[in-house]
């Protein structure tokens, strides 16, 4: 997971580039990288940590140029602490590509292959962000005729890219002298948006990024999604042209998105994150009242922040008292995206602080948008019998996690998951709870789809179904082996 964004204007781009960085900081905080354009010249600073402490003035000063792109690091390829595995990577050939990349390749071992002994192309890193860029440039370079670059030589490049990687990748690129290139992979796994604004002299300026509420902040109209399979080229002069370039393309789209990654004032897909997160809330509270004694449930309290409003609904539905037992630090970091089991565990009782009146000789109902490894729920458990508590049912708005998820989100090993190969009586004990309620699949993806036409969600770390269809156990088993070596 990870956050981009991309601007083509009729202004500087510096300080757009880095507003919307920090609007999708919430989507990664190992490091932070923007790229600027001035004519046919780029400009690149990137750094470790997160977008306000990565960038100083010189370095704003510097990003020179009116079209640009940014990205915010959520490690899941790569080291963290390897300051040249942060995006965006460069290639010099053809004519200058800078290329940011939301989401994780499956078959990078392949491409690795095929870079070096066809492609004949170094790859300096892990990532496999570089792995794309330099499939990208491989592919462009076999389209040119001549000395200029046209959309269509553009498109066909994106059609072979296509063909050869394989997983969930929403990318923006600025090829050097001719614009900013964005395209989706042919599920659209991993989201991208497309937002207009008229200028002063009358031309449009365009935006491409993660999450909606940046095209909001900045004043845009939302265009609409990129569609799967889908680039979308952008001219220096602000014509946009866009093509499908995937054969049997179909929007499948991340439903961990929806439970937890995205900020909730963001529409993804045409789904508001924060009505899907209600309606979470109200399948969930069903399946509560087939389980738990409501007169056992003295209060409702949320895990802040994404678990709030389903949180709410929980509490609406089933007649009971709703309460904000946890305060959050707000200066800590999310402790999901945090590199390092260790880490995590540290940073909860930094990031949450129980108040010991709303606990003292209550039944608690907590609800947490999803457990994963359940470091964080354990201690928040103890926190709520420290502080008082009575009894502890613990509910998640998500069902079990009980697969690793390889499209860009970092739940790489089975054995890392607390639901793996465990029974839900085994969860709670684990947990220390009395109770453990998990939302049902199906609910899941009726409370996400609602109201929509999209009729299929990637659910692949509840049901361990994959939606490219080319995750093998055997892959499965090397993506575990590399993690733990």
């Amino acid at each position: 997971m990870c956050g981009i964004v991309g601007i083509v204007s009729t202004e500087p781009a510096n300080q757009q580039i880095y507003d919307s960085l920090l609007l999708l900081q919430h989507r990664g905080q190992d490091s932070t990288g923007i790229a600027t354009a001035d004519g046919s010249v780029f400009h690149i600073a990137k750094a470790r940590g997160q977008v306000r402490e990565a960038f100083r003035t010189r370095d704003m000063r510097s990003l020179i140029g009116n079209i640009g792109l940014g990205h915010v690091r959520y490690t899941t390829k790569g080291a963290a602490e390897r300051e040249e595995e942060a995006q965006p990577f460069y290639v010099n050939a053809p004519y200058g590509i800078v290329l940011v990349h939301n989401g994780n390749l499956t078959n990078t071992r392949e491409l690795s292959e095929d870079l070096f002994r066809i492609d004949r192309r170094h790859v300096n890193s892990t990532s496999d962000t570089e792995m794309l860029l330099n499939v990208l440039a491989t592919e462009l370079q076999g389209q040119i005729t001549g000395l200029d670059l046209d959309p269509d030589q553009i498109f066909a490049a994106v059609e072979h890219v296509h063909e050869r990687v394989e997983g969930s990748y929403a990318v923006i690129a600025l090829i050097a002298g001719y614009g900013l290139l964005a395209f989706r992979d042919p599920f659209g796994i991993r989201p991208l948006i497309l937002g207009r604004r008229t200028a002063d002299n009358g031309r449009d300026d365009w935006v491409v990024a993660s999450e909606s509420l940046v095209l909001e902040s900045g004043g845009y109209e939302i265009v609409r999604d990129v569609h799967p399979g889908e680039a979308i080229f952008i001219g220096l002069d602000g014509e946009m042209i866009s093509r499908q370039c995937a054969k049997n393309s179909q929007l499948v789209p991340c439903s961990f998105e929806y439970v937890y990654l995205a900020r909730p004032d963001s529409i993804m897909n045409g789904i508001s994150v924060y009505e899907a997160r209600l309606r979470m809330g109200d399948r969930l509270a069903t399946t509560i009242e087939t389980h738990v004694d409501k007169g056992d449930i003295d209060v409702v309290m949320p895990i802040p922040d994404s678990s709030r409003p389903a949180a709410m609904q929980v509490a609406q539905k089933l007649g009971i008292e709703y309460r904000e037992g946890f305060y959050k630090n707000r200066y800590v970091g999310r402790t999901f995206i945090m590199p390092g089991q260790a880490e995590r565990k540290r940073s909860v009782r930094q990031k949450l602080n129980a108040m010991g009146t709303e606990f003292k000789g209550k039944n608690i109902l907590i609800v947490d948008d999803s457990i994963v490894r359940g470091t964080t729920s354990k201690e928040i458990v103890e926190m709520a019998r420290a502080a008082g508590a009575n009894k502890v049912t613990f509910t998640s708005a998500a069902p079990p996690v009980r697969f690793p998820h390889v499209y860009g989100i970092n739940m790489p090993s089975r054995q890392e998951l607390i639901a793996y190969d465990r029974k839900l009586p085994e969860i709670a004990s684990e947990l220390s709870a009395d109770h453990m309620i998990y939302q049902e699949v199906a609910d899941l993806q009726a409370a996400i789809t609602e109201g929509t036409s999209i009729e299929k969600l990637d659910l692949s770390c509840f049901t361990g179904e994959y939606v490219t269809g080319t995750v093998t156990e055997e892959y499965l088993g090397w993506v575990e082996r590399t993690q733990l070596s």
